[in-house]
């Protein structure tokens, strides 16, 4: 389920902070159109540690359903990262209406904990009945070290690994891992890093650019694996300039902007975040207005 592209999607919003699944729709459509083949809900894209646990299964049923409608097959992930192993619990039983294709859990956040707890953390959602990924952000959780993936790898009920800590050896580890069993996929999230983690063996990729730029994303993909390296490359260039925007306004609030202003979500995020400001949103799409042929469209 985590071959090809999976788009860690941005929430839309009908009002700060209450994820719509019908504001959704448009973006939906429109990634759909452009080939990307799955969806991982509340992820750092999507805001996810922002949002309250009730504010979940509404937008993850409805965004699954119109997804599968959308595309034949296309694996829905939801994430349940949490500070602690209740919360993520709570969370996952949250969105189990959804039917999720699986589950995505970091390690605990917040806290630092030792290599046993975190493979307790993942040990606790094994009686769901959903399969679960590891999600390696190390930037917000504990890490995967090399020792965990090793151990994780051996839970029946963990299908997969999402590492996005953009490095490549502890990346090539995960891979040796993995593949010590033929039901276990690994995807990579660190956008400027996703041709080297195909060319590793990566299996997908994960890129939040790709909320942005689907179609290039997809070309990636496709052409790493048709053997065209030097479309591949470019694919990854382009990647690498629609990411410039970052240094205007980091985070989710610029991507939501640029969405905005092309008709497929609401510019508004959940608190503390605050929206781009007229400056923010007028320097982004002068920023990108080169690359507008290479950006999604409704």
């Amino acid at each position: 389920m985590l071959a090809g592209v999976v788009v860690p999607l941005v929430t839309p919003m009908d009002r700060p902070g209450r994820p719509s699944a019908p504001a959704a729709g448009a973006l939906l459509g429109a990634l759909a159109a452009a080939g990307a083949r799955g969806l991982m809900l509340f992820g750092s894209n999507g805001e996810g540690p922002l949002l309250p646990t009730a504010e979940l299964a509404e937008f993850a049923t409805g965004v699954a359903k119109r997804w599968r409608q959308l595309v034949d097959g296309g694996p829905v992930l939801v994430n349940v990262t949490a500070p602690g192993t209740a919360e993520a619990l709570a969370r996952a039983e949250a969105v189990l209406p959804a039917a999720p294709d699986a589950l995505v859990l970091s390690p605990p956040i917040y806290f630092h904990h030792r290599h046993d707890e975190i493979v307790a953390h993942y040990t606790a959602l094994a009686g769901l009945g959903v399969p679960v990924v590891a999600y390696n952000a190390p930037r917000y959780s504990n890490p995967l070290t090399p020792a965990l993936l090793d151990e994780l790898t051996g839970l029946a009920h963990l299908v997969g690994i999402k590492d996005s800590s953009g490095d490549l050896t502890l990346f090539g580890h995960a891979l040796t891992a993995a593949r010590r069993r033929d039901d276990f996929g690994v995807s990579q999230g660190a956008e400027r890093q996703a041709l080297d983690a195909l060319r590793l063996g990566a299996d997908g990729v994960v890129p939040g650019v790709a909320n942005l730029a689907p179609a290039a994303a997809v070309e990636l993909f496709r052409a790493h694996r048709d053997g065209r390296d030097d479309a591949a490359s470019r694919a990854q260039q382009l990647l690498d300039r629609v990411l410039a925007l970052h240094t205007v306004r980091p985070g989710v609030p610029a991507v939501k902007a640029v969405l905005a202003a092309r008709g497929l979500c609401p510019p508004h995020v959940a608190a503390p975040f605050t929206p781009c400001s007229d400056e923010e949103r007028h320097a982004l799409l002068d920023l990108l207005a080169p690359l507008d042929a290479h950006l999604i469209r409704a």
